[in-house]
């Protein structure tokens, strides 16, 4: 399957181009499922100072994290649970964008606003509290003059069943974990 690069003169991707590539995407998987199962780009994360982080993708593209000052962060970016969330809203959105250029549904907006609530004793390790979210809730912002709101609801649940990020933060997933100890003295 042949993925199509965005215009290097930064010529906007329309509705039809969008519905074109998911069309020519289910075709190819439909007559070659074995191609469907892919390994996903990397992210590579370092700590670069205090406890800001880069993470980069092999094309170099780069998020710069960090945690707030009440944490011991200096706060010059979002911090990974806000990517988180950032990531469960454009992926909702994306998915939702895609179904409807393949439904041929008018998007005239989409907005997903994702928020969460934490206990951050769970990341200090207090308490015997889980670390991270205790619940996410996704609010989706739409106009689409013309579509009834009955199809719309169907389209945010059908996004909502195959958005990759909201399906990996509804289920456990097997996490391998390796350690490389760079110059770190071997044995005990």
């Amino acid at each position: 399957m042949t993925t199509r690069r965005p215009d290097p003169r930064g010529d906007p991707v329309t509705t039809d181009d969008i519905a074109r590539a998911v069309q020519a995407a289910t075709a190819h998987l439909r007559a070659h499922p074995e191609d469907g199962r892919v390994a996903d780009r990397a992210a590579t994360v370092v700590l670069e100072q205090g406890l800001r982080c880069r993470a980069t993708d092999p094309l170099g593209r780069a998020v710069v994290t960090d945690m707030p000052a009440d944490l011991g962060g200096a706060d010059t970016g979002p911090t990974p649970g806000t990517l988180l969330r950032m990531a469960l809203g454009a992926c909702a959105a994306t998915t939702l964008a895609m179904r409807a250029a393949s439904e041929g549904l008018p998007l005239e907006r989409v907005e997903v606003v994702v928020s969460s609530e934490s206990d951050h004793r769970g990341l200090l390790g207090l308490d015997q509290v889980d670390a991270g979210p205790l619940e996410l809730r996704l609010r989706y912002l739409l106009e689409a003059p013309g579509v009834p709101a009955e199809r719309l609801a169907a389209l945010v649940d059908w996004a909502e069943r195959h958005s990759p990020v909201s399906t990996a933060a509804r289920r456990e997933l097997p996490v391998a974990v390796e350690v490389d100890l760079a110059g770190a003295p071997q044995g005990g």
